[in-house]
């Protein structure tokens, strides 16, 4: 049996270096951060207001001391583990005065043997903390700089990378105990890992891999239900494998194809260690096969070909410490409710908790997990190339049971930088990490998670003889549209599968109200600079207005804009390549979330409320889509029923009169897409099934003046506004958070003919004046604008 006592009591925190707040002790709290501590201590500012970040640089270039103090009693003939699940970055820790270990590597776990340094009543443990930047900085100067997309050197160390800020993070060196710290008894034996590998014809082979102090016989047995197998274990053995055979058993299935069933498991040792956890079964194929196209990109789950509606995940703070259970929940929700079935673990970041993987278990998302590498080449050299080793095998281990996860990927960008961005003549001989993504990963993965597909990159086309970044080939990343060009050059492209892209936006109203207080407020102030990280950001959201709206007047004008330029982007993009299907087989948009308060490419933003973008992905990975071309009207059905109704085609003029109206017979059978042929003639289209419906306004043509009536009133939990069209309408919105900051709407981005009415619900816990919903800068939409 293992005893398991956390140490998160009693911790203070206090300057190692010279620091501004000298020789001050703090309170902290485990799992935590510094700059989490010093807050609440009162000691610093929000880092997350105005231009703050900037003037709390100096807490990532001291090195930093927690200590506390706790109670141990002997007991008998049994190993003492110091256990640490989390250490943010670089540390020495001390037991009692005697150094147990240092560590330098925030995604992985360590376990020490403490017994000898222990004693009996009050012992006193310190984790001392060196500069991560100090520290990844001499590891530049000792093996060599290396290209990164950064002004510090994050690829020299083994740390989330967004902490030394990126295109739409800040530079918030962490640091500190950041998952939990315990001390762990066990005699004899204990179970080290557990990795179950199920398929969906009821087989389950356990992995079962055990560590133990000497030679006696052990014991192991795993359950499923009513099924159990058992293995002895003959001295010295390390672990086994369990083969178990259920029969006819319910399948996990993403959301949109079945139900995810899943099965507790428990794998007990006869010292009385026990692990549980819950197991799905299923298969999972990336399906890479060359045709007249190109080369595919399918995942196919219980043999079935999943069409990906995907969004990025990054970190949601700075500090991920703060993200427990309920915020991803509700994280997650948000990205359900807008039609996603995927989350891609973005490699600049961390693997995330097990709160993580469990939710998207539960919930039917799949994920795609990058291993921590992205856009920098990495040292393949010791001391880096045996802490990837380490905590790759510690991430697959620990993640290997969980049947959302579908694909392991070597890393982000870093085979695309290496050809197209000037790294070669940087690198000379020097190593970039290849050997990473082409032997050491997959190996590992080979060796402990078969059964899941592994890809060397993203973007990634299948052959190395190819340009890794070729959009017929594999997966891609569009980034020229948003760089360089408009996000109507989307409609250029004819990709297998998109796994980067996506329009910079501004987060909502209250959250620019909130976090940067520019007086007056402006597009770009130096408080709202300092919030927009993207390279060359300001110029690029101008340039990008420019070419859509004429009339832009003062801050709200451009905040709004600047959201709906976001939304039009992935309405645009996500419906074009949707109308590629078979042949494009999946999107993954970058990204669902923020870690804090940011212009980006986020439709959350960092205080969790969604932007304008959020309804335009909603609609645009509905299950049922209609897309508008110029000669035709693609229909999209992604669900396991035909499709059939009556295609109507209307074109209307911008005063509101009809031209034509056309119905067609309409069939879409399940998971596939039909194109109907229409005249190509101009005006505003209207095409509809049903419910299901879908605008085209003719470019360069000015909108209307808004013309409407509305009415708003008090409801439970809200209230409701009425909107009835005098004049053609398009993407009516209520920026309900301009009232009530914790106001969210059901609907966003609707558009209207004449005689039409759409009715927005507000959920909110403030009370205020209905009429405050109705106001020019709060119900708006883009005849506003054009």
């Amino acid at each position: 049996m293992v005893t398991r006592t956390e140490l998160h009591d009693g911790w203070v925190l206090r300057s190692e270096s010279p620091s501004k707040i000298g020789e001050r002790e703090v309170p902290a709290t485990v799992p935590g951060s510094v700059h989490t501590d010093l807050l609440a201590a009162g000691l610093i500012p929000d880092p997350y207001l105005d231009e703050n970040e900037a003037k709390l640089a100096w807490i990532g270039r001291t090195d930093w001391r927690y200590e506390t103090t706790f109670h141990y009693s002997a007991a008998g003939d049994t190993r003492v583990e110091l256990v640490c699940d989390g250490l943010d970055t670089v540390a020495r820790i001390e037991l009692n005065g005697h150094e147990i270990a240092s560590t330098a590597n925030m995604h992985r776990g360590y376990r020490f043997d403490v017994r000898a340094a222990l004693r009996d009543g009050e012992n006193t443990l310190s984790v001392t903390f060196t500069s991560a930047l100090a520290h990844a900085e001499e590891q530049e100067r000792l093996l060599g700089a290396r290209p990164h997309v950064n002004a510090h050197p994050y690829n020299m160390i083994r740390k989330m990378a967004c902490n030394f800020g990126w295109d739409w993070g800040p530079v918030l060196v962490t640091a500190g105990i950041w998952r939990p710290i315990a001390i762990e008894e066990w005699q004899a034996a204990r179970i080290a890992a557990v990795r179950p590998l199920t398929s969906m014809d009821g087989r389950a082979e356990v992995h079962v891999d055990v560590e133990r102090t000497g030679d006696e016989p052990l014991t192991v047995v795993a359950r499923i239900g009513e099924h159990e197998v058992r293995s002895d274990l003959l001295p010295g053995a390390g672990g086994t494998v369990l083969r178990m055979e259920l029969g006819d058993v319910d399948l996990w299935w993403p959301r949109g194809y079945g139900a995810q069933t899943l099965h507790p498991m428990e794998v007990s040792l006869s010292t009385g260690d026990t692990w549980r956890g819950e197991v799905g079964f299923r298969t999972v194929e990336l399906l890479t096969n060359a045709d007249d196209d190109g080369t595919e990109f399918t995942f196919r789950i219980n043999g079935e070909r999943v069409f990906v509606k995907g969004v990025n995940w990054i970190p949601d703070d700075c500090f991920p410490h703060r993200v427990g259970a309920e915020r991803l929940r509700e994280r997650f929700g948000q990205a359900l409710d807008a039609g996603v079935n995927l989350l891609r673990v973005w490699g600049g970041g961390i693997y995330e908790s097990d709160d993580f993987y469990a939710l998207a278990d539960e919930l039917g998302l799949l994920v795609w997990q990058d291993f921590l590498f992205a856009c920098a080449a990495y040292p393949e050299e010791e001391p880096l190339r045996g802490e990837v080793v380490a905590e790759a095998r510690d991430a697959v281990n620990r993640l290997a049971a969980h049947p959302s996860l579908i694909a392991w990927n070597g890393g982000n960008e870093n085979v695309w930088g290496y050809h197209d961005w000037g790294w070669q003549e940087q690198l000379g001989e020097r190593t970039w990490g290849v050997g990473y993504y082409t032997d050491v990963l997959p190996k590992i993965v080979a060796e402990l998670d078969p059964g899941r597909p592994y890809l060397p990159s993203s973007p990634y086309s299948v052959s190395e003889d190819l340009h890794p970044n070729d959009p017929a080939h594999g997966c891609t990343h569009i980034w020229d549209v948003w760089n360089d060009r408009d996000y109507t050059a989307y409609l250029e492209y004819e990709p297998r599968f998109v796994a980067e892209f996506g329009f910079c936006g501004p987060p909502a109203a209250a959250t620019v109200k909130k976090a940067i207080r520019d007086t007056p407020p402006a597009p770009y102030g130096r408080r709202m600079t300092a919030h927009i990280k993207a390279d060359d950001g300001n110029r690029k959201i101008a340039r990008r207005l420019a070419e859509h709206f004429q009339d832009v007047r003062g801050f709200d004008d451009w905040h709004w804009a600047a959201q709906l330029n976001q939304a039009h982007a992935v309405s645009t993009g996500i419906g074009h390549f949707r109308s590629l299907t078979p042949k494009c087989s999946g999107t993954i948009l970058w990204q669902l979330n923020d870690c804090w308060p940011v212009t980006s490419w986020a439709v959350v933003d960092g205080y969790g409320r969604l932007k304008p973008a959020w309804y335009a992905l909603r609609a645009s990975y509905a299950d049922r889509l209609l897309t508008i071309r110029p000669d035709a009207v693609v229909a999209v059905n992604d669900t396991a029923r035909e499709w059939a109704g009556e295609l109507r085609v209307r074109r209307v003029r911008l005063d509101g009169a009809e031209v034509a109206d056309v119905v067609l017979p309409l069939v879409v059978a399940p998971r596939s897409a039909t194109t109907v042929p229409v005249d190509p003639a101009g005006g505003l289209v209207v095409a509809s099934v049903g419910e299901v419906r879908a605008f085209a306004f003719p470019d360069g043509e000015a909108l209307p003046e808004a013309a409407f009536d509305a009415t708003a009133e008090a409801v439970d939990g809200g209230y409701r506004v009425t909107v009835t069209a005098r004049s053609v309408l398009k993407d009516l919105t209520l920026l309900a958070d301009k009232v009530a900051a914790d106001g969210v709407v059901d609907r966003g981005l609707i558009s209207l003919l004449p005689g039409e009415s759409a009715v927005f619900a507000v959920r909110t816990a403030a009370r205020f004046a209905p009429e405050l919903l109705l106001a020019a800068d709060v119900l708006r939409s883009a005849n506003q604008l054009v």
